[in-house]
């Protein structure tokens, strides 16, 4: 089960809505009805204490303030600077619905408010976002908007449904009645893939035990295929079986020092304070990227203590509006290395470049995470190295700790092989991945296959006697 839904999940995820999704289904952003300032829009919220995060995009037809406060946030419409009350209702979330497919509303069935999990809600990650508006579509789209955030946390279609069933719901044993159990279910994986690796390298054992002396396989019929295969393959299955046990942090090793949240804090510089924005109106920021955008959403932002706002049409691209200044694609790398040098002290920085390709702590197969962007190493005892986006000054990547470059291989190159030449080249991980899957899968049914003959030979014997 472990190698063919592997296989399935090569290419098809987990369904989830992410900032690519979010950014590709939102409407542009219109200047002329942008009339509110984040200011005024934050005194009408009536929370006191700055937002940890600012945004301006659509919501159901009309740009809207998103302020969030930790796990709260405020929304408020920025062209009458009228709150929009939450939890939202069952109409705005269809309006929400029904735009992020392109269906008409009329069409929708509303399948309620969902307060418990079902199949495509059971993370932990959606608990604070319910109930959950679901909507379903004739065509197969379904939709989840939440009534506390109002917008839309998660999307399937019928196709990504059918490849979650063969892939990733019997990889991550993501059935429903277990995963709503948390820790039954994460001792359920580490359990099992533990057994695994166990069982693997046994068959090893026995596997060059037995061939070894006699320099041939004393075998015949599905026993030599085992045998074959499981001399082939079998350190792979060991391998797999027991990386993917590491993906649910069975041995916690040393985390993150504070190096990285101290660079963090320094590029922002400050606390984000809306009335730092009132010299220079979000309406005013979009037509002077107007032509190079297509804006979806602002973020209302800090560099170094100084306000910025960051017009996105996807997270690929984007440009920065300083509140004083011209726009421009990035901010200054040479400021982003002296205000993280500043920040890591008594350490320093004994390496930094600019990374414009994928490298082997610096990978995404899908082509995702931004490029190009700032690389750092500090001369601390675990010679700490983050990857810096240069776009947003923000930590995209980032190893320090006993654990996390252990965790690179142990994990991610044991279980993705993702392995830099393999990804520069494809389709050489597709063939690499689909030969190791197949004589994976292949060993697997040989044991299946035996054992079921045991089994059956054991029946037999018992009835007789």
């Amino acid at each position: 089960m472990w190698f063919f839904s592997g296989i399935v999940m090569m290419y098809w995820g987990y369904p989830e809505v992410d900032a690519a999704g979010r950014l590709a289904r939102a409407a542009p952003l219109d200047a002329s009805r942008i009339r509110v300032s984040p200011g005024d829009a934050l005194a009408g919220v009536g929370v006191s204490g700055a937002p940890r995060q600012a945004s301006i995009e659509m919501l159901a037809g009309r740009p809207v303030y998103r302020f969030r406060f930790g796990r709260a946030q405020a929304i408020v419409y920025a062209d009458t600077g009228e709150p929009l009350v939450l939890p939202a209702s069952p109409e705005m979330a269809l309006r929400i619905a029904s735009d992020w497919t392109g269906q008409p509303a009329s069409a929708a069935r509303f399948e309620g408010p969902l307060t418990r999990e079902d199949q495509w809600t059971v993370s932990g990650a959606f608990r604070p976002l319910r109930p959950l508006m679901k909507f379903s579509w004739p065509d197969g789209q379904e939709i989840y908007v939440s009534a506390s955030s109002a917008q839309v946390e998660q999307y399937t279609t019928r196709a990504s449904r059918v490849a979650a069933y063969f892939g990733a719901i019997p990889h991550w044993l993501y059935f429903t009645p277990l995963r709503r159990e948390s820790q039954t279910w994460s001792r359920v994986v580490i359990w099992s893939s533990g057994i695994a690796t166990f069982a693997a390298i046994l068959g090893i054992v026995v596997g060059v035990w037995i061939v070894t002396p006699a320099k041939r396989i004393p075998y015949w019929g599905m026993k030599s295929w085992h045998t074959i295969l499981g001399l082939f393959f079998g350190v792979l299955a060991a391998t797999w079986a027991f990386s993917g046990m590491l993906s649910m942090d069975p041995f916690p090793l040393e985390g993150d020092n504070e190096v990285a949240p101290a660079i963090a804090g320094a590029l922002r510089g400050g606390t984000l304070n809306v009335e730092g924005f009132a010299g220079k109106a979000p309406s005013e920021a979009l037509l002077q990227v107007s032509s190079a955008l297509q804006v979806k959403q602002i973020e209302l932002s800090i560099f170094a203590g100084e306000p910025v706002l960051i017009a996105r049409e996807s997270p690929q691209n984007s440009m920065i509006v300083p509140v004083s200044g011209d726009s421009v694609v990035q901010f200054d790398g040479r400021r982003i290395l002296d205000l993280a040098a500043k920040a890591v002290e008594p350490a320093h920085i004994v390496e930094a470049r600019l990374v414009t390709d994928y490298e082997a702590y610096y990978l995404d197969r899908q082509h995702q995470r931004p490029l190009p962007v700032l690389f750092i190493q500090l001369d601390d005892p675990p010679r700490s190295m983050y990857y810096i986006d240069p776009k947003t000054a923000r930590i995209v990547a980032g190893y320090s700790g006993s654990g996390s470059r252990w965790n690179r291989w142990l994990y991610h190159g044991l279980h993705s092989i993702d392995l830099p030449w393999l990804y520069k080249h494809r389709p050489a991980w597709d063939i690499v991945v689909l030969a190791l899957m197949l004589g994976g899968g292949a060993l697997a049914v040989t044991s299946v296959v035996l054992a079921s003959q045991f089994l059956r030979r054991v029946g037999v014997r018992g009835r007789v006697r």
